[in-house]
Formats: structure tokens, C-alpha cells, sequence
């Protein structure tokens, strides 16, 4: 995140990223649908620009959801900024937002067998405990 970036606007670009991937949209076919470039909606993405209300309004139109889908779960404003830490929806939102996180969500859901999913979730953290570089930091 860049100084000038605010967290909100961050994280309701990482929504809008989040909506658009789940539709199987590209930034090019959303950035005509609004009448902007692809590179409009990657800084809207990014947080780097701004959405305004209009603009969010239009866009939530476009993907089929209400402005209020861009806020469920954002963080508050720290009154102290560098001293805040990163809230962990973060995390989530940054990892569903991502094609692989976005990927194994949906083929994750498809699994009906609670034993096979509790079984992929082992696998998982078994296979982050292998690559885990001993920081001490652990997926559970």
C-alpha cells in the first residue's frame, strides 16, 4: 500500500477485484462496461485511485451486487496510522481476491464429504508446516 493510499480504499478495491474474478470478468470487459481503461480499474483495484460514489454505485450495478457488498467487513480507520495492525479479514479478503484463493474456494465448496474436506484442510496446513522457514508463524 502506498502512502497515499488509504486502507478503505484498499480494501474496497480488493472487493471490487474479489467480485469481477468471481464473475470470471476481465478488467478490460469491466472497464468498458464503466467507460473506463483497464488501467482505471486496476488503480480502483489496487486502492492507488479513488472510487467515487457515483462511480461505486455504477459499478456495483455492473456486477450485481449493492455498494454496501464493497464495505461488509472493512476495517476501521486507526486513529494512528503506523500503529495499527493489519486487521486479519484482511488476509481473507486478499486471499480471495487472488486467482488461486478464489480457485480453491470454489473447488473447496464442491466437496460435499465433511471427512474429505477436514482431510484437505490437513493437507494444507501439513503442506505450510513443510515450507514453514521456522518464524514461528503457523496456519492454525
Amino acid at each position: 500500500m502506498s502512502k497515499s493510499s488509504n486502507i478503505v480504499d484498499v480494501y474496497v478495491g480488493a472487493r471490487l477485484r474479489m467480485r469481477r474474478t468471481m464473475l470470471g470478468m476481465s478488467q478490460s470487459r469491466l472497464g468498458e462496461l464503466l467507460g473506463v481503461t483497464f488501467q482505471q480499474v486496476q488503480k480502483y483495484e489496487k486502492g492507488s485511485n479513488r472510487i467515487s460514489a457515483s462511480r461505486l454505485q455504477h459499478t456495483a450495478r455492473v456486477l450485481e451486487v449493492s455498494p454496501g457488498y464493497f464495505f461488509e467487513g472493512a476495517p476501521a480507520q486507526s486513529a494512528e496510522p503506523g500503529f495499527a495492525e493489519e486487521s486479519p479479514q484482511s488476509y481473507v479478503v486478499d486471499f480471495l481476491a487472488s486467482t488461486e484463493g478464489l480457485q480453491l474456494n470454489r473447488a473447496f465448496l464442491r466437496v460435499r464429504d465433511p471427512r474429505v474436506r477436514r482431510r484437505i484442510v490437513d493437507l494444507v496446513i501439513s503442506l505450510a508446516s513443510a515450507d514453514d522457514d521456522g518464524s514461528g508463524s503457523s496456519v492454525r
